[in-house]
């Protein structure tokens, strides 16, 4: 994967926000997406040889639009100033999050603000065994790769059904169950590059399990 034509591209398309200027490098942008692709695939089946539980997602399934949704968000500009792309996409659960982009790059997983009936049974697995949740989350390599959970809108009280005094209630009153590795967009120029990454999934693999079998089973 040529990551560095990648920036460059992403360098431009911002300094060059608009439809004109796509359609103009519109041959670039297919050659960095098909790049960005193939090493989605790639890493699809790496992931798939490490993960007796990994939904297979190619490329091309697993790639986000790089199209900004003006629908909901018209302030923002027309075009988006990274690549981003979902990994061990099962439906209805939360993936593995893969974002090169100018200034910042990220791995990351979970979910983010999930509808209320996926935030109930969360809630209710937390309130059967939250204890293996905070051992995931308490474990000093998850700490060192992810810090804490990612800090989103919480709830200033209980939720509604559980005592303010329940042991597990800083975890209770979260609305995102997120975490995210975040690194610069040099490093992804850097050989170990893709072991950073595959270090990461599977460090993040019993969080994203306990989420996701708590909305499910």
């Amino acid at each position: 994967m040529d990551f560095k034509n990648m920036i460059v591209f992403l360098k431009e398309l911002q300094e060059n926000n608009s439809k004109e200027w796509m359609d103009a490098n519109r041959k670039w942008y297919r050659e960095v997406r098909k790049d960005y692709v193939q090493w989605l695939d790639e890493m699809n089946v790496t992931l798939a040889a490490i993960d007796n539980e990994y939904y297979d997602t190619p490329g091309k399934r697993g790639i986000n639009r790089i199209n900004n949704n003006l629908l909901f968000h018209p302030q923002k500009h027309v075009y988006k100033d990274h690549f981003g792309a979902g990994l061990d996409k099962r439906p209805n659960t939360g993936d593995f999050y893969v974002e090169i982009g100018i200034d910042r790059c990220i791995f990351a997983g979970g979910l983010w603000r999930p509808d209320a009936q996926v935030l109930r049974s969360l809630r209710d697995a937390i309130d059967y065994d939250g204890e293996v949740l905070q051992k995931i989350l308490n474990k000093k390599s998850f700490k060192r790769v992810f810090g804490e959970l990612y800090k989103d809108e919480r709830l200033k009280t209980a939720p509604k059904g559980f005592s303010q005094d329940h042991p597990h209630i800083e975890l209770l009153r979260n609305k995102t169950f997120a975490v995210v590795h975040e690194f610069s967009s040099k490093e992804v120029f850097e050989s170990n590059f893709n072991s950073k990454l595959i270090k990461a999934y599977k460090e993040m693999l019993p969080f994203r399990r306990y989420l996701n079998r708590a909305i499910t089973v």
